[in-house]
């Protein structure tokens, strides 16, 4: 008996196989695109960090100088912030300009008796800044200003306003470097609108404003007036 000999049937197609076969032929066909992709790809995947490995932060950039090794940056950044912290410590307390008005009168001798401040002539109504930060001592009534404001201000010394025009602050109030405390006036014993500045020492020891506003490192430029 000669045993039968297997055959394989053909397999009818049906819709399944026929969208199998299109889709062998699509990527068949897009097989060139799909190497380029893969190609372009590659690069861009080398570059990104493996699962959660951390990301090394940038060298810091000391004193501006940029794209410096770590080991040069480091010990630089230490040092800058070493600096920093010294001037910080031995830079004089911050100041600003009361007004921005022009010195009219300065510390001295005038017209045959003292003058223990100096004068900035603005217009009745200009804001008046706190040269420092400090405590307001009087805020008030006073003889030949009219209305005067006194600070006692963070590094001992006083400073006074005088002929002020009106008053925002109160006696006992705390007031930061810059804050506006009053407006320039024209009261009391005064010949025309201006701001009269006085700094007392601890001692009470009327000095010149004038250079202790520059070292505290406000630029004064404008000046003017009798005495000058």
């Amino acid at each position: 008996m000669v045993p039968a000999l297997a055959h394989a049937a053909p397999v009818a197609p049906n819709h399944e196989n026929k969208s199998a076969v299109q889709d062998a032929a699509l990527l068949r066909d897009a097989a060139p695109g799909v190497k380029q992709a893969a190609e372009v790809a590659a690069p861009v995947a080398a570059d990104a960090p493996a699962g959660d490995a951390p990301v090394a932060a940038p060298a810091p950039a000391p004193f501006g100088l940029q794209n410096l090794p770590p080991e040069i940056a480091n010990p630089l950044a230490q040092a800058e912030a070493t600096l920093k912290d010294l001037q910080q410590k031995m830079a004089p307390a911050a100041a600003v300009r009361p007004t921005a008005g022009v010195i009219s009168s300065g510390f001295g001798a005038r017209w045959g008796t003292m003058h223990y401040g100096i004068d900035f002539a603005d217009a009745i109504g200009t804001p008046i800044h706190s040269v420092m930060g400090g405590t307001v001592l009087d805020a008030g009534p006073a003889q030949g200003f009219g209305l005067w404001v006194r600070v006692k201000q963070d590094d001992g010394t006083t400073a006074v306003y005088g002929h002020v025009n009106d008053m925002y602050v109160t006696r006992g109030q705390r007031v930061n470097t810059g804050d506006v405390i009053a407006t320039v006036g024209n009261r009391g014993d005064s010949t025309g609108p201006h701001l009269h500045l006085e700094i007392w020492d601890a001692a009470g020891t009327k000095e010149d404003p004038l250079p202790w506003l520059v070292s505290k490192g406000v630029i004064m430029q404008q000046q003017w007036g009798p005495d000058q």
